[in-house]
């Protein structure tokens, strides 16, 4: 391993995890053991190997009892708690889908998060106290209409959510603790994951939301992030820590350049939804009428957007394929539910389907529903009989799947 610069920062917490002080330096480091993320968790959890078994008690053990004073924080501070499983998408040689996983979360991985949260934080206030610009990594609370939005669906679940405009992350966790294994645990989370803002960057200042934090910054990824090496920079300029400081040429662009990089992430973001809809329509081309386990990911008046939870990719299930009744759309619900019966489907079911057809250079599939829909306690059947209203095609061509 080689030395290579970096700036670290040292950081000392009280037993309860609140930070009492912090410093920034610059340093020559070396990744002497370059642990992956389970092979330091099996090493904590007694199963040692060569690498971690010579370091386990003078650097694993205490990295994770620092862990424990951080969690202690991080429970009395509420951040938002959304399960939100992330795939892994593993490609053969030739770059085809090889296979998709969703790697187990471990506390190796809630360690160094936690750690980086609070490096984050540090060079926040120090930028701030210096009175130093940088960009902020800020999160609104969601706005008044995505509240009451989400205020009306809970409702129609037996769920309240306080009115008010000061809107904190404990008072989502409350209503996630209490769907917490329940059948609509999945649902829930959904909605409430689509009711936040959507963070970015800006040199001012409003905190950030999700993470329930005053000031916050992006310090810790300088070799893959612009807003992490302006930070850098920044500390190397109000520190006095050397060359390759920001200058005041540059400070005064921040504005111009938060919503640059601002726009850019989003740009990376749906580029990696779409690169990941189009291998999973490839790898899926060759099992046009298979069925399979998906979730519905979005109820629209067109139809129905559903997830095949194996894979992560997203399908199309319109509105005219959906056979037996009229399906009105319930906004308020997330449901189209059939005018004759009640009955219907809602955002998060769990149904079966049968893939119809594939594009896979949009990333595009569409699919039948196999699944009877389901009654509906949240549905408006005394809604205006036309509104929202769709024809479902009474027939069908080809044959229809077993039901579940």
């Amino acid at each position: 391993a080689e030395d290579r610069p970096a700036i670290a920062v040292r950081m000392t917490f009280s037993a309860e995890g609140r930070k009492l002080r912090h410093s920034f330096h610059r340093i020559m480091m070396k990744s002497a053991a370059k642990l992956a993320y389970p092979q330091a968790q099996a090493g904590i959890d007694g199963v040692p190997d060569d690498k971690t078994g010579p370091i386990l008690e003078g650097v694993l053990k205490p990295l994770w009892d620092a862990y424990a004073v951080l969690k202690r924080g991080r429970d009395s501070r509420q951040p938002l708690e959304l399960e939100l499983p992330e795939r892994k998408i593993l490609l053969k040689p030739d770059g085809t889908v090889d296979q998709v996983v969703v790697p187990e979360r471990l506390d190796a991985h809630k360690l160094i998060e936690e750690f980086m949260i609070q490096a984050n934080v540090a060079a926040a206030e120090t930028l701030e106290g210096k009175k130093e610009p940088l960009v902020y990594r800020i999160h609104d609370a969601p706005s008044l209409a995505k509240q009451e939005s989400l205020r009306e669906f809970l409702h129609t679940l037996g769920l309240s959510l306080a009115r008010g405009a000061q809107m904190r992350p404990g008072q989502f966790n409350g209503i996630l603790e209490r769907v917490r294994g329940a059948d609509n645990e999945a649902l829930v989370n959904e909605v409430v994951l689509r009711s936040q803002s959507q963070a970015e960057y800006s040199p001012k200042n409003i905190g950030h939301f999700g993470l329930n934090l005053r000031r916050y910054a992006h310090f810790t990824s300088p070799i893959r992030r612009y807003a992490d090496l302006i930070v850098h920079r920044g500390l190397i300029a109000a520190l006095g820590l050397g060359p390759g400081g920001l200058t005041q040429q540059e400070a005064d662009r921040l504005e111009e350049v938060g919503a640059l990089i601002s726009a850019t992430e989003r740009r990376a973001m749906a580029a990696e939804r779409d690169t990941v809809d189009r291998l999973i329509a490839a790898y899926l081309a060759e099992r046009i009428n298979d069925t399979f386990d998906a979730r519905i990911s979005g109820v629209a008046k067109a139809g129905l957007f559903v997830q095949l939870p194996q894979y992560g990719a997203d399908g199309f299930i319109p509105v005219s394929s959906l056979d037996g009744d009229y399906y009105i759309y319930d906004e308020t619900a997330r449901s189209l539910f059939g005018e004759r019966t009640g009955k219907g489907y809602q955002l998060a079911d769990r149904v079966e389907v049968r893939l119809l057809e594939v594009a896979p250079m949009a990333g595009a599939m569409r699919f039948e529903m196999l699944s009877d829909p389901k009654p509906l306690p949240g549905s408006r059947r005394s809604f205006h009989k036309t509104k929202g209203r769709a024809r479902a095609s009474q027939s069908r061509t080809g044959p229809r799947g077993r039901r579940r």
